[in-house]
């Protein structure tokens, strides 16, 4: 047991360093690139992304939780996987490079024929690193991913921003993905030992592929649940106003990626070793949802509060559309860490089925409420689909205590405590720092206000786990 909570603890502090500084470096460089590029250019390679996420998750297959899954994985297990996923991968590259054209026409953008055929090559790039990022997830290699995550991005934000500075337009943000890719794929090969081989032998996916088609299909569903807005938006509205949603959904993906990030890089893993103990697993889930709720509701609420002001001095003026937007999206973008807390021990117990069906109940929700309001104006459309996302929490959690017992007042006393006072901090900040005038100083204020007391409070609560992670970030033990 001392072991296992070693290495979660070490895990989670490597996990928050990771996702702390991919998020700086995606905030600088995004930045930068925010006040070069045009909206424009951010709503047409916003429009390609469920396209390359889609295949992504069909060339995978499910088969990175699976290997995770498997106790016993022989090398050639992951030489099954690896094979599978770049035939896969390079068969839909080709699939997609003949649709371009149909791309194109769907979204009223000609420009996009071009431009997706290059933009798909992350597809067959992102196979190859598949098998090594499962590798270095099972055996909780997370500091040698946060060293080569953090270089990729470093290299391929830098060459980003100089094709910006050179007037590449559009083609800067799809470089800058290929290279960040390419990076990372080759990157993950150099840390791990095990090598493909050029036997080719597709028996043990054959025999994963009973709870990986689950996890693909899931991961589909949930692709499509994240750019389901993007794919109508680009069809009813200019690619300026998809741009604007295309950047206020970003900035909302890092912040609570932030902490989905730090909980899930260690999540499965851990609830994988202890998923023959129910009582033991819901203790270790308890835990992890604590923590993720102590996190996520103050960052996202934290970002809504400053939204205004961080959009304005960060990226310019003409991003002020996106404000609302972003906005009410991280209200829901608050309670999707706990979505990934739900959806991890649900797979740790091999209920891919579950996890499977509910997400396909939520997209397909999602879908219909969406095309409901859909001359209510995107605002409306948005703050729906937001609103879904919150109440399905119930929806894992009731699914979930069909495996642990965990109930919904459990859930409740871990969540809420961290939910309201959030909640109150953030609103009394947010009115009480209004009569600043200078921007800068009033989203200074904002911040450092409700980052003290939120901290006061926790504190003054007695807050077990502001102690236990402050003696993980300290490398300290009782």
């Amino acid at each position: 047991m001392s072991e296992l909570k070693d290495k979660t603890a070490k895990g989670l502090l490597w996990g928050a360093m990771n996702n702390g500084a991919m998020q700086i470096l995606n905030a600088v460089f995004g930045i930068v690139l925010g006040r070069l590029l045009s909206l424009s250019d951010y709503g047409l390679v916003g429009m390609l992304a469920i396209f390359t996420a889609v295949a992504s998750a069909l060339q995978e297959s499910g088969f990175t939780s699976a290997l995770v899954n498997k106790q016993d994985a022989a090398d050639r297990d992951f030489n099954a996987v690896f094979w599978f996923s770049l035939l896969m991968g390079t068969g839909l590259y080709f699939v997609l490079f003949l649709c371009a054209p149909l791309i194109a026409s769907y979204f009223h953008q000609t420009v996009i024929i071009v431009l997706s055929k290059v933009a798909f090559l992350v597809i067959p790039l992102s196979a190859i690193g598949i098998v090594p990022q499962a590798y270095m997830f099972k055996h909780l290699m997370v500091k040698e991913t946060t060293v080569i995550r953090i270089s990729a991005l470093l290299i391929s934000g830098l060459v980003g921003i100089t094709m910006a500075l050179l007037g590449k337009a559009y083609w800067s943000l799809v470089w800058q993905q290929l290279l960040y890719v390419s990076i990372t794929s080759f990157g993950k090969f150099s840390c791990i030992r095990w090598r493909p081989t050029r036997k080719i032998d597709f028996t043990p996916v054959r025999a994963m592929f009973g709870f990986s088609s689950k996890m693909m299909l899931t991961t589909i569903i949930n692709t499509v649940s994240n750019n389901i807005l993007t794919v109508i938006f680009g069809r009813l509205f200019s690619s300026s106003i998809v741009g604007c949603f295309t950047q206020a959904y970003k900035w909302n993906t890092m912040a609570y990626s932030l902490v989905a990030g730090t909980v899930a890089q260690v999540a499965q893993p851990v609830f994988a070793r202890v998923t023959d103990d129910d009582r033991r697993l819901a203790q270790v889930f308890r835990k992890m949802v604590r923590f993720t709720a102590f996190l996520s509701f103050p960052v996202m609420f934290g970002l809504a509060i400053i939204a205004r002001e961080f959009i304005v001095l960060t990226i310019g003026e003409k991003w002020i559309p996106s404000v609302p937007l972003l906005q009410i999206l991280c209200v829901s973008g608050a309670f999707l860490p706990l979505h990934t807390a739900f959806q991890n021990l649900l797979v740790s117990k091999g209920r891919s089925d579950a996890y499977m069906w509910g997400n396909i109940g939520l997209i397909l929700t999602s879908i219909g409420t969406i095309l409901a309001f859909h001359s209510q104006g995107i605002e409306v459309m948005v703050a729906v689909y937001s609103a879904l996302n919150i109440v399905w929490v119930s929806v894992w959690q009731v699914l979930v205590h069909r495996l642990i017992s965990v109930r919904y007042r459990d859930m409740a006393c871990d969540v809420m405590p961290f939910l309201l006072t959030s909640g109150i901090v953030m609103l009394a900040v947010f009115y009480g720092a209004a009569f600043i005038k200078p921007m800068f100083l009033r989203m200074f204020v904002k911040i450092l206000v409700a980052a003290l007391a939120y901290f006061a409070v926790m504190k003054l609560a007695h807050a077990k786990i502001l102690d236990e992670s402050l003696q993980y970030f300290l490398h300290r033990k009782r």
